[in-house]
């Protein structure tokens, strides 16, 4: 079990300055970290771990029973779940900047922290954490590399229950050019400023499967192309790197050197494509937050079905 960390403050909304992402070494922490940086660095006072494993509903899995079960020894859990727009009928979208500086302050979060998210979601849901927290300006913030599949199979240290924490201060603005709208879709239909990457299934691309959901059509945004987010990934857990992961984008008729868009199912493995194009280094990469779950959900909207 964790104990108290931090103190009680309250939230202020603006822009953060960049810190560096620094170990206790001195070096940089770069967005992605090992299982063997974490152990190393995980009795640090600024680290903070965060369990930010996400399930849909229809997987029957309950990801906060499955934190108190067992989690990574000093770890909170996020409930992205829970952490969206009350006022969007949608199933995931960007919460306001008080609500996520609430939530954030109330797992102990906070101006001077260095945080590490892991999941133990087949949707790689560290993913969307790692990018809501860029929107909303924290700049210190990794993902673990493998998360808690490669964290247990290396036999690391865990716990159970939850972690007690003391509220901290969290400075929150809001990066509203991260989060592509429907407009801005059906513009760039037109203009093809920026090029969509869609992280689905190949055969919901397609329109070979047909969505689940009550309404929702089939098929993809007209001039998208498909790049499955399950591909950015070794068997292991781990995430391609280098040569091999930039030869996805290049196979999936992506130009790396283009801005980029990316969207899916609800803007949840969305997130997992963009964060591999950051691991090529790519800035303008931005994330359609309403995705299919708003688009295949408007009759008004053009659908294409088939390969790209």
């Amino acid at each position: 079990m964790g104990g108290w960390v931090g103190e009680r403050a309250g939230a202020v909304y603006a822009k953060r300055s960049v810190s560096d992402q620094t170990d206790r070494n001195g070096a940089i922490m770069d967005i992605l970290v090992s299982t063997d940086w974490l152990a190393e660095n995980m009795g640090a006072s600024d680290l903070r771990i965060v369990d930010a494993t996400y399930f849909l509903p229809e997987m029957g899995r309950d990801a906060a029973a499955e934190y108190e079960a067992k989690h990574i020894e000093g770890a909170v859990f996020l409930n992205l779940a829970e952490l969206v727009d009350p006022g969007s009928s949608l199933p995931n979208t960007v919460p306001p900047p008080e609500k996520f500086a609430s939530r954030m302050q109330a797992l102990g979060l906070g101006d001077g922290s260095r945080i590490v998210l892991y999941d133990n979601s087949p949707l790689k849901t560290a993913a969307r954490a790692w990018w809501l927290f860029e929107v909303f300006g924290a700049p210190n913030i990794a993902i673990l590399d493998g998360g808690m599949e490669k964290w247990l199979a290396e036999g690391r240290k865990t716990e159970s229950g939850k972690n007690q924490l003391r509220h901290r201060h969290f400075t929150v603005w809001r990066d509203d050019k991260a989060i592509v709208t429907k407009d801005q879709i059906l513009a760039n239909i037109g203009s093809k400023a920026s090029q969509v990457v869609d992280a689905r299934t190949m055969s919901r691309f397609t329109a070979e499967e047909p969505e689940i959901r009550a309404g929702m059509a089939s098929g993809h945004i007209p001039g998208s192309v498909c790049l499955p987010y399950s591909k950015l990934f070794n068997a292991d857990g781990t995430w391609k790197r280098g040569f091999e992961l930039r030869g996805l984008f290049i196979e999936a008729g992506i130009d790396i050197d283009k801005p980029m868009i990316t969207t899916c199912g609800s803007g949840v493995t969305a997130a997992a494509v963009l964060f591999g194009a950051r691991l090529l280094g790519k800035k303008d990469v931005t994330l359609y937050d309403g995705s299919w779950s708003e688009w295949g959900a408007d009759p008004k909207t053009p659908k294409a079905t088939g390969p790209a």
